[in-house]
């Protein structure tokens, strides 16, 4: 019993001081502050949530460097394919995000694609997608602030 404490003991020991450093640990060597965030009325609602919800992180007022942000969000779900009845067998859901950075009067242009397979269960589904488009509203934003943080 003393041998596996022990042993224990010494795992953690090594390991606790590894120097691990999360991937977007550095987003706070950014030397911009995004002052506004503005969405284009027509964009899917949940995804602008979850952008916008990420982007927050990004406003600091301490910095001098202060963007604007105009968001375009452009979200299709197509059928690919259906089966002998008519019923869709696979969706292709697409998240294209259009960033437009004043003062500097850049563009960005992100998109997204992911194919899912219809699910019996409504709800089940439905979460599903909700899922999808978080993880797309993520990956957009880390794609964002790499391009800024690389462009400043």
């Amino acid at each position: 019993m003393m041998k596996k404490i022990t042993i224990i003991f010494i795992f953690l020991l090594f390991t606790s001081g590894c120097g691990f450093e999360p991937l977007y640990s550095s987003k706070n060597n950014s030397n911009f502050s995004i002052e506004k965030i503005s969405f284009v009325d027509n964009g899917d609602r949940t995804l602008n949530n979850y952008l916008k919800r990420n982007l927050n992180n990004y406003k600091r007022s301490e910095l001098n460097n202060k963007i604007f942000l105009n968001i375009e969000t452009i979200y299709t779900k197509n059928a690919l394919s259906k089966n002998a009845t008519a019923t869709v067998n696979e969706y292709e859901l697409t998240a294209k995000v259009i960033f437009r950075i004043q003062p500097n009067n850049k563009k960005f242009i992100f998109t997204q694609k992911k194919i899912i397979r219809n699910m019996d269960n409504n709800s089940d589904e439905r979460d599903t997608e909700l899922a999808i488009k978080q993880t797309f509203a993520n990956i957009i934003t880390n794609d964002l602030i790499q391009s800024l943080i690389s462009s400043f």
